[in-house]
């Protein structure tokens, strides 16, 4: 059988992942309300299944957002909050940038990071609040399937793959990555 990230962490059912959700829109309307001139950035994975968290996800979460980070001028993210949730890490900045421009930086990361396609990067401001920006509205493709290539809102949608497909190539990715960076690491 295939190596996988997903054998350890606890199962998530989806009351707890709607209660987070709500969490986060409210922990996400006070950062706006604090901030009215900022724009927030909110970063989580998107993880299929049950298992939403444990120390490959988490340590997944913090090379991504490392990666983020590094595409941020010194001194626009003021404000750095994150959770570690049994339903996912997640982090909030604070972002001293138009969020035309927080969510071009989001898209980079999520188009060319090795891992960025396991992210999910919203930019909010109190102005895109109901209709955020997407990434057709700034002119982007939308995001594509994992697997297949496809639109990822269209496999999702008809559930074109499995929970397992789907787990299966999340840790080939994160197998290749860490790989990939413990040899360099040694160099």
């Amino acid at each position: 059988m295939a190596e996988t990230i997903f054998d350890q962490g606890a199962d998530e059912d989806i009351m707890a992942v709607l209660a987070n959700k709500d969490a986060r829109v409210a922990y996400q309307d006070k950062l706006m309300a604090d901030y009215p001139d900022s724009t927030i950035l909110a970063t989580k994975l998107n993880i299929p299944g049950p298992i939403k968290n444990n120390d490959h996800l988490e340590q997944l979460f913090a090379a991504g957002v490392r990666q983020l980070h590094a595409l941020f001028p010194t001194g626009t993210v003021t404000v750095q909050p994150e959770w570690h949730k049994p339903t996912g890490p997640e982090a909030f900045w604070v972002v001293a940038l138009p969020v035309r421009a927080a969510k071009e930086r989001a898209i980079q990361f999520e188009d060319q990071y090795a891992l960025g396609r396991l992210f999910d990067v919203d930019a909010l401001t109190l102005a895109t609040k109901e209709k955020p920006l997407s990434r057709q509205d700034l002119g982007y493709p939308a995001r594509r399937c994992l697997i297949c290539g496809r639109p990822a809102k269209e496999c999702a949608r008809s559930r074109r793959h499995s929970v397992a497909e789907l787990q299966a190539e999340i840790s080939r990715r994160y197998f290749t990555y860490f790989n990939q960076d413990m040899a360099h690491a040694g160099k």
